[in-house]
This record gives structure tokens, sequence and C-alpha cells, in this order.
């Protein structure tokens, strides 16, 4: 689609990141003035037809990019990657994060790391390893530049989360992020959504904590999702920065089925695994995969998953509670 020219106003905005944030259950950029044509893209899979025929279950594979302004998103490397499983009938949603060093067998190219798999062959090929994975084929991929959160955040007026235990980054945020209840502006939360070094498990806790902040920005923006005209509006704003091959109307379609999940019936885990190192020495996650595919078969059926195998449970961003 065309490329955003000017700045939005408040009120326009909010209702522009929500359809960004139910797309990809709120990991979404939202354009300044120095958008680009392909700020996010969102392809559908060949599965996607069955949105249609109001079937029961919608798959979306919700992606940050490492793209830089002026890099191609559809072939840069998938650094947040949250497989998304929504029950259209009850609300319920459930996210599974993969880590992106996740050491997989991408067709045609053999073993490497999962999130090289955007790179080589695009959002296509992207979904079909990540859904080898998990197993669930998604029906819609999205893409956004990973910076993009913060543009998003700071435009609802920042989010609350519960973050388990202090950690820092001297480069992004030297101050650290305190232990328990904590507010994060815009760019705070793409910081608590970066940060990988400083963590104890590493890859892992970074997965942890994309679901976290996505959970908390999807939890504020989904307040406003009853007010009439609310994602008819959404959708005329995201086209012009959205480069889709979606119809608008299947759009506004998808946009309504989103609209409709509920914060208090999202549930999340992320896949774990064993550390390992390459054979050419770079740092790899071994991936558990009955346990991906295990939590993917409970996630599939109606967008619950029951039991979280990670040993450290997620936070509600409100509350504290643990899922």
């Amino acid at each position: 689609m065309k490329r955003l020219l000017k700045r939005r106003g408040p009120r326009r905005l909010l209702t522009t990141m929500a359809l960004g944030a139910v797309l990809a259950t709120t990991l979404f950029l939202v354009p300044d003035s120095t958008s680009a044509p392909e700020d996010a893209v969102l392809v559908s899979m060949p599965s996607a037809s069955k949105v249609d025929i109001g079937t029961d279950m919608l798959y979306v594979l919700a992606v940050g990019t490492d793209a830089r302004p002026g890099e191609e998103l559809t072939h840069a490397r998938g650094d947040a990657i949250q497989m998304v499983s929504i029950n259209t009938k009850t609300g319920a949603a459930a996210i599974i994060g993969v880590p992106r060093d996740s050491w997989v067998n991408i067709p045609g190219y053999g073993y490497e790391k999962i999130n090289a798999a955007l790179y080589f062959g695009g959002p296509k090929l992207f979904g079909q390893v990540v859904g080898d994975l998990v197993g669930i084929q998604p029906d819609y991929v999205f893409l956004t530049r990973f910076e993009g959160i913060q543009h998003l955040v700071g435009g609802i007026g920042g989010v609350d989360i519960v973050n388990p235990f202090y950690f820092d980054d001297e480069n992004l945020k030297a101050k650290g992020f305190q232990a328990g209840k904590i507010h994060l502006t815009g760019y705070e939360a793409m910081a608590y959504s970066r940060i990988r070094h400083a963590l104890i498990r590493g890859d892992f806790d970074r997965s942890r904590h994309q679901e976290v902040v996505m959970r908390a920005i999807q939890k504020k923006v989904a307040r406003k999702r009853g007010k009439v005209g609310f994602v008819a509006e959404g959708v005329a704003s995201v086209m012009k920065y959205l480069h889709t091959d979606l119809s608008p109307k299947k759009l506004f379609q998808l946009g309504h089925l989103l609209a409709d999940i509920d914060p208090k019936k999202v549930t999340n885990c992320v896949v774990q695994g064993g550390i390992g190192v390459s054979s050419g020495g770079a740092s790899i996650v071994e991936p558990y995969v009955e346990q991906a595919r295990s939590m993917g078969a409970d996630a599939k059926k109606d967008g619950v998953l029951s039991k979280c195998e990670s040993p450290f449970a997620v936070p509600d961003p409100a509350s504290g509670a643990a899922h």
C-alpha cells in the first residue's frame, strides 16, 4: 500500500493501533512521518481461505524482524517469533513463543537458526518452518520492524507489567528494570523485549518478555474495541502503510474476527530447549520438538494452552498471576 504521509492525531493513532494490535496480538508498528511502504507486511497462506467460511480457529504467525530502515522487511531475520492460535467463537488466544536461535531443518537450506528461514525464503517459507516445529501451519504471517513496539506503546501512554526479577543492559537500559509491577514507556517496552545477554536464560527469557509486553498492550488496547466503527476506522488507516495481499473486505473481516480476542482468555508459553553450538561455532537452541508440538496440539484445538512446561511461568501484565 502507499506510504503514510503525515502523523496522525491521538484518536486516529489509537484506532489504527487497535487493528494492528489484534492483527499480531499486539506486536505492531505504528509508523511516524518517516515510515516506508513496507513497515508492516501481512501475507496470507494457502489455508487462509478458511476465514471466509467462519472457521472456529485462526492461526497467525506474528514476527518482529531485525530489518533496519531501508532494508527489505520480507527478507530480514525473524527475532520475535510468536505463533498465535485464536478461537473466534470464544475469544480465547494462545501464544507460543519460539526462540529465534532454534536450530531446525529449513527445506532447501539444511539446518540453520529458525530466524534465517525468513531471510532465505520470505514469509511463506518462514511460516512453513515455524509451523513444522510447533505443529500449526499459520493462516497468516504478519511482519513488522522490531522497533515498532516503541511507537505503539508510546502512542497508548505506556503499559504496566509485572517483572519477575531485576536486570539491566548497559546499551539499552543501564539503570535496569526493577522487579515487581512497573510501568513501561515506549522505549522501555522495546528495550524490555530486545534485551537478551543480560538474562539468565537468554533467548528463552527474551521470548517470555516479548509475550509479557504483547499481553499488556493487547489488554490496554482491547478496552476500546467496543467503540462503534473502531475496526472499520482502523482498517482504513492501516491500509495506508500495510503491504498485504488481502483485499480491503477480507482485511476488514479479519480485523473483526481478531478484535473479539478477550484479554482474560489469553494464555502463553515459550518453547524450551537445550543450549548447543553449531558446526560453525555459533550458539544455538536445540528445541524440544516433542514439547513444541505438544503445545501446538493443545493450542490448535481451542486457542487455549492448558499448561506451560516452561521453568518460568509468564505473569499476567496486570495482576502478576502466572500462565
